[in-house]
């Protein structure tokens, strides 16, 4: 059964716990954008976490060095899973993968920026992570021609546990599911609805019957 994960990228403490007490009770992930981490520090991942012990707290570190430094400290308050970049050197993903062992968490891998994601996402599943995110960042989906197809196309073929995010929606998370995906990820399409709650019932409901 595929996992939803709703992606806050919104910026305070107060405005990331609102959304999520809405679509806790469709979600399995809750994911920390980077920018809202910047923005709070790590005490959203711990007031995260103590509002929803029992759903996964994904914090979007991005991380591109010092991997076990980084992902120790992401764990520490509360997250269950952290991202490191894909494009950055494996000991940095491996020393992330150590500290997750220590605390009995999980290593994301994020491909943004990477030019070959699929042949990445091969490497690195070799790491010990827990699975790879194809990932077309806002930027990229921001420029003319972008499609969701891409990452679809790449899930289908990459033969190992991964995520896609970038633009997932209501038209296209079946397509995302039959990738053989284990995440979906859904941002803008739950966060940017009128009404979040609903937005992510009709996801969860829509990825379920896929």
């Amino acid at each position: 059964m595929a996992k939803l994960q709703v992606a806050i990228d919104l910026l305070t403490t107060q405005e990331a716990l609102a959304l999520a007490g809405k679509v806790a009770p469709y979600v399995d992930i809750i994911e920390l954008g980077t920018p809202l981490i910047k923005s709070e520090g790590l005490a959203v991942i711990t007031a995260m976490k103590q509002a929803h012990p029992d759903k996964l707290v994904f914090a979007d570190f991005k991380t591109a060095d010092t991997g076990e430094l980084e992902a120790d400290m992401a764990f520490k308050a509360g997250a269950d899973l952290v991202t490191i970049l894909g494009a950055v050197d494996n000991a940095t993903i491996v020393g992330a993968v150590k500290a997750a062992k220590a605390h009995g968490k999980g290593v994301v891998v994020d491909t943004i920026g990477v030019t070959d994601r699929v042949k990445r996402a091969q490497e690195v599943s070799a790491l010990g992570v827990e699975f790879v995110e194809l990932h077309a960042g806002l930027d990229e989906q921001a420029l003319e021609g972008y499609s969701i197809q891409v990452l679809i196309d790449e899930a289908k073929r990459a033969g190992v546990p991964v995520s896609i995010a970038g633009g997932v929606n209501l038209s296209n998370i079946a397509a995302v599911k039959q990738a053989g995906v284990a995440v979906a990820v859904a941002g803008g399409a739950i966060y940017g609805a009128a009404d979040p709650a609903a937005a992510a019932k009709e996801l969860r409901e829509a990825l379920d019957a896929a």
